[in-house]
């Protein structure tokens, strides 16, 4: 019930995180948007402050719940998919147990009965 929950509160994260990345205001300068570049009206943060907030914390309740989640589902699974492969292909079948194997003997097939005798080759003079 609990991993349900968290994997629906996962994929409304993700949702909203695109949602919130999609929204902020693009930055033409690169990298100088982060050493303070002054080229918006309202100063070098200007108005994105609360969206970067918020995409920021969006982003971390989104690495807190999927490291919560791959938590849980290591700790559900006591046992691997190979060790689990590996019991069934050790399983014999109950109806092989209860029974005798049963052998047919098998026969060599006869030389062919032939009337005449093969060809010899012509003695060397």
């Amino acid at each position: 019930m609990t991993t349900s929950f968290l994997l629906i509160v996962q994929i409304v994260l993700v949702v909203i995180l695109v949602i919130a990345v999609l929204l902020q205001k693009s930055s033409s300068i690169g990298l100088g948007a982060y050493s303070g570049s002054n080229e918006s009206v309202f100063g070098a943060k200007g108005p994105n402050s609360f969206l970067a907030k918020a995409t920021f914390f969006i982003g971390f309740l989104f690495v807190v719940n999927t490291i919560t989640l791959g938590y849980m589902y290591s700790s559900a699974a006591s046992e691997s998919v190979i060790d689990n492969m590996v019991e069934t292909t050790n399983v014999v079948a109950p109806s092989a147990v209860a029974t005798e194997p049963v052998t047919t003997p098998v026969t060599a097939p006869a030389a062919p009965a032939s009337s005449e005798t093969a060809p010899t080759a012509p003695a060397a003079e």
